[in-house]
């Protein structure tokens, strides 16, 4: 019997898929598991959205589209981009995918192959050193300063070698909740402009900001900066539309051509449903978006202050997306019957198992001694996760 293809031999499958998988199995065991694993809002996709689609549907927008996306979507894509993240750009500059992840594959396909190499800060989104090998290319990996996960530009400088091609980031940040400050940004493009490599900046969870914190796009620097970057964005996060299926890439002329290449051979086109659907998304009203953030920091804060009754877990600032990274590291060598913790990966478990709490691991984003919980959850949800939470680290023993 014929084998797999060679890619396959390093190849991992999503860590967070994983837990989802795992999650279900339990819970069609019966067992009561809070999901703080998922990262998706848990509100409704608003109302106008929802009935442009079915408009879509009722009026027979159903067929193919340009593959690059609807004339009429990608102009009002450049639109936003221009005035709200001040990136110079036309519709010939963006490419409509299949969610942000599709962008962010078509994006590494189309920059970099075998022997490029692309830097990636710790910790990262789960896909994208998977996303680079699968383009053939090497992920290097590149620390983040201690505690605070900032940007550590001369750990990036120091890892650039004439192989590099590129620099992924997300901010705000997955699974941090960081947001990269401007004069980082700036001085990134910077050394992206000395060294000539691209900026691959996922920017999917932008609106997504707390406390004055502001997000800046890296491609509104200048021209020449907005010729090195590819922005990937979309509508999972802001609009709630995880299921619709449905991000972009802005790029320069060149690489969204490079793109569309890849995307109309992948998929053909984004539904063409879900389009009129994020036409209507960034066109009609924007409260049920600041509502959903304003409840978001709500969720924050009160994490936060239970977790203070959790003295031993240390929990960076955080400025925007929906996740805490929590550093557990003190729990190492503590037991309870059949579970000793040795990492991460086994407080995950154990947090499973025992306090039916599914968080994900820091290890699946490059950065043991850390856990991610999600709040994306209802408040009552939170409440119990975190009674559940405080009582099973407690019967941990030295």
């Amino acid at each position: 019997m014929a084998g797999l293809a060679e890619r396959m031999r390093s190849l991992e499958g999503s860590a967070t898929g994983a837990v989802l998988s795992r999650v279900a199995r339990l819970r069609e065991e019966g067992r009561d598991i809070i999901s703080l694993n998922v990262g998706e809002p848990d509100f409704p996709t608003p109302s106008n959205i929802k009935a442009a689609g079915i408009r879509a549907i009722e009026t027979d927008h159903t067929k193919y589209t340009p593959g690059a996306g609807l004339p009429e979507l990608r102009e009002a894509i450049a639109e936003k981009l221009r005035k709200e993240n001040g990136i110079s750009c036309g519709p010939e500059n963006i490419v409509v995918t299949v969610g942000a992840k599709q962008a962010l594959f078509a994006a590494v396909m189309a920059i970099a192959g075998p022997g490029d190499e692309v830097l990636i800060p710790v910790p990262y989104y789960v896909s994208y050193g998977e996303i680079v090998r699968m383009a053939g290319a090497v992920p290097v990996f590149v620390d983040t300063v201690p505690d605070t996960f900032d940007l550590d530009l001369e750990a990036l400088e120091r890892a650039v070698t004439p192989r590099t091609r590129a620099v992924i980031l997300c901010t705000p940040g997955n699974p941090t909740g960081r947001v990269f400050g401007e004069d980082a940004l700036r001085s990134l493009a910077g050394l992206a402009l000395s060294h000539d490599f691209f900026l691959l900046v996922d920017e999917i969870y932008e609106k997504i900001v707390f406390d004055g914190a502001r997000h800046f796009s890296i491609a509104s620097i200048s021209e020449e900066v907005r010729d090195h970057t590819i922005t990937v964005n979309g509508f999972s996060k802001t609009y709630a539309m995880t299921g619709w299926r449905i991000g972009y890439a802005a790029a320069g002329k060149e690489i969204a051509d490079a793109i569309l290449k890849i995307v109309s051979q992948d998929t053909t086109c984004v539904s063409a449903i879900s389009q009129q659907a994020a036409l209507e998304a960034l066109r009609g009203g924007q409260r049920p978006v600041e509502a959903m953030v304003r409840e978001f920091a709500r969720r924050r804060d009160f994490l936060l202050r239970r977790l203070e009754a959790m003295p031993e877990i240390g929990c960076p600032e955080v400025q925007g997306a929906f996740y805490l990274f929590l550093d557990v590291r003190a729990y190492y060598g503590r037991s309870l019957e059949k579970w000793t913790i040795r990492d991460e990966r086994d407080l995950a478990d154990y947090l499973l198992e025992e306090g039916g709490i599914a968080v994900v691991s820091g290890s699946a984003y490059g950065k043991g001694g850390y856990i991610r919980i999600s709040y994306a959850a209802s408040m009552q949800s939170l409440r119990i996760a975190m009674d559940r939470m405080e009582e099973a680290l407690g019967r941990l023993k030295e």
